[in-house]
């Protein structure tokens, strides 16, 4: 009983053992020298400039929706809607922009990866780099470790930038409100270190990303099937690990602003 209990326990700590192991051998080699600049670059390419158009469009319309929901609302309740630009905005900068920013880019760009690296692993690519004395986590991991580490910085930006732009013309059509009201509005309820928050978790949503979906890869086990399972458990890990960490920051940012 106690031997099996035992097993039972090693069984189901194991693979969190294995995936902080990854992400510490991961992190340690990101800071070694040479860089592989080429290849940041082109998973750059493929993470923020591919995406860049998809985060505009549903960025633009997450915007609309929140202004036109929060100014039924608060008329409902208050009377008027004059804080609407206030409220939008600070949705979107502490929220918004970066949550489903790294949710969308979840959806395309972590499966992609780990369904790239189950390939790697079921055509014993991997195997042919290790015979050839290269680290397959500094070759494969590390690249896109920073490539996602900077995208999500800068998809965070565009993707505020577009939103509170989307917001504001919204205001102007269906509100009535002047762009000047809006931004009256707008720097009322927030501040410089919004943007900055929401870049940090735009740097902590984009690293968990390949972290995943390396784990996910490197463990995935052979034919299509196993490459699918590998893509979608990449998928769920990283939202729910997206959603708890900006629950984190945002407790660790309330005492800051």
């Amino acid at each position: 009983m106690v031997a099996y209990l035992g097993r039972t326990i090693l069984n189901q700590t194991e693979p969190a053992l294995e995936f902080l192991r990854l992400v510490y051998e991961t992190i340690v080699q990101s800071f070694i020298p040479p860089y592989r600049g080429k290849d940041i670059l082109k998973q750059i390419h493929f993470v923020a400039v591919e995406s860049a158009p998809v985060v505009a469009f549903c960025l633009s319309f997450a915007a609309i929706v929140t202004i036109i929901e929060s100014s039924f609302h608060m008329k409902i309740v208050i009377g008027n809607d004059s804080l609407v630009p206030g409220f939008a905005a600070l949705l979107i900068l502490r929220e918004l922009g970066a949550v489903v920013t790294a949710l969308l880019v979840t959806s395309r760009v972590g499966a992609g990866l780990a369904a790239e690296i189950g390939t790697m692993k079921i055509t014993e690519q991997i195997d042919a780099l290790k015979m050839l004395g290269i680290n397959p986590i500094r070759f494969i991991a590390v690249p896109r470790l920073i490539a996602c580490i900077v995208s999500g910085m800068l998809l965070t930006v565009l993707a505020n930038s577009v939103c509170l732009v989307a917001a504001m013309l919204v205001s102007q059509i269906k509100l009535g409100y002047t762009s000047g009201a809006f931004m009256v509005g707008m720097r009322t309820f927030v501040n410089f270190n919004d943007m900055i928050f929401s870049i940090i978790k735009g740097a902590a949503f984009g690293a968990v990303i390949p972290l995943f979906s390396c784990y996910f890869g490197f463990r995935c086990k052979s034919g299509a099937e196993g490459v699918g399972l590998a893509t979608t458990n990449s998928v769920v890990a990283t939202s729910v690990a997206i959603i708890i960490i900006d629950f984190v920051l945002s407790w660790i940012f309330s005492y800051l602003y």
